[in-house]
């Protein structure tokens, strides 16, 4: 559509009558899956949030995205359409590494969108408490970091819970430094453990001499820098907003890559979509060469293993199980055959969950 010749005027006509035939749509669209809701109902179905099917909706929305928006902008957009026609029908709850303002909460809405409820947490545990005990149906927790690596009290609270992971989500991670005060009345910076790792080099060349603090979350650090005179934290920009802090530095990781993976955790299972992963955790038979025995299965079916992790096992010393992240649904007619040969050969087995990738 030739746009060079239109006045101003006419333009904004011209807007003003797509978003009328959007916002007709977006009716239409809400009313078919309110129906949809009615017709679970009607058979008996109590379950309306399946992942596997957004994930589905997503992908093929991107894979036909003709621009000029990019795809992540398109299912962003999409994700927040799902996510009010989903709440036509239930309100899901979501429990997040609170208070507000933290990477949790922003991959939480980057999952489930804004219409869902969420609920903000003091603890990792507390997630998993809250889904286990049905106070939340969903949870949003961290895994592993691009930087920093795993997180290991998330690794052994899979194993301590009978969850199952559903989803998984990639956020990219800006941290910011942020405060009421210019930097050079800084005298304490609250931070999260781990958010001091992935600014370590920023800190020692700016902030030499400056106490760190360690809190239990960006939000927390947020809180505590409103309160202290001479304080300021190392947060989201979200948390900037919330509590009314100023942007002093944007940016300041080490890596312009940073990365943090979550696994949405339930106690639901999806189906394939041809684009999904499996988590298993797995122990060998103590005896040489175990974990190459543990692995030959997946290798002999050329299986993609996208991650590997040991941790200590709480039943013996120095022993270790192994968590497995691999390509492929447990229901997909290759891998099944495949994970009951290494089930076989492993003195312990739990698949934790076979979930579709991040779609963006």
């Amino acid at each position: 559509m030739k746009t060079s010749s239109r006045s101003l005027v006419e333009l904004r006509a011209a807007i003003d009558q797509v978003d009328g035939k959007i916002l007709a749509l977006l009716s239409e669209r809400g009313q078919l899956a309110h129906a949809v809701g009615e017709l679970k109902r009607a058979e008996g179905e109590s379950r309306f949030y399946h992942p596997d099917r957004e994930a589905e909706i997503l992908r093929r929305i991107m894979q036909e995205n003709p621009g000029p928006f990019t795809d992540a902008q398109v299912a962003s957009i999409y994700r927040e359409i799902i996510s009010a026609g989903l709440a036509q029908e239930e309100a899901l709850q979501v429990a997040y590494l609170g208070p507000a303002g933290t990477f949790s909460q922003m991959a939480a809405q980057k999952h489930f969108g804004r219409s869902a409820s969420f609920q903000p947490t003091g603890s990792i545990p507390e997630i998993f408490r809250m889904v286990d005990g049905g106070q939340a149906q969903f949870g949003v927790v961290p895994v592993e970091n691009s930087t920093e690596g795993s997180v290991n009290l998330t690794l052994d609270l899979l194993l301590d819970y009978p969850l199952q992971i559903c989803g998984e989500v990639q956020l990219r991670i800006v941290h910011n430094l942020v405060a009421n005060i210019p930097m050079e009345q800084i005298r304490k910076v609250y931070v999260h453990y781990q958010t001091r790792a992935q600014c370590r080099q920023w800190l020692a060349a700016h902030l030499p001499q400056v106490e760190l603090v360690d809190v239990p979350s960006n939000g927390v650090a947020a809180e505590r820098a409103v309160q202290d005179p001479q304080g300021a934290a190392i947060s989201t920009t979200v948390a900037a907003e919330t509590y009314a802090l100023n942007i002093l530095q944007a940016g300041i990781e080490d890596n312009p890559e940073n990365t943090t993976r979550f696994l949405v955790i339930g106690k639901i299972s999806t189906c394939p979509t041809g684009q999904d992963k499996t988590s298993l955790v797995v122990a060998g038979i103590n005896r040489p060469g175990s974990l190459h025995a543990l692995l030959s299965p997946l290798a002999d079916a050329h299986i993609s293993l996208t991650r590997i992790e040991s941790r200590p096992a709480r039943s013996a010393v120095w022993e270790y199980v192994f968590y497995l992240d691999l390509l492929g649904h447990c229901q997909d007619s290759d891998l099944t055959p495949v994970l009951d040969a290494l089930a076989a050969q492993s003195s312990f087995y739990r698949c934790l969950g076979s979930y579709p990738k991040a779609v963006f």
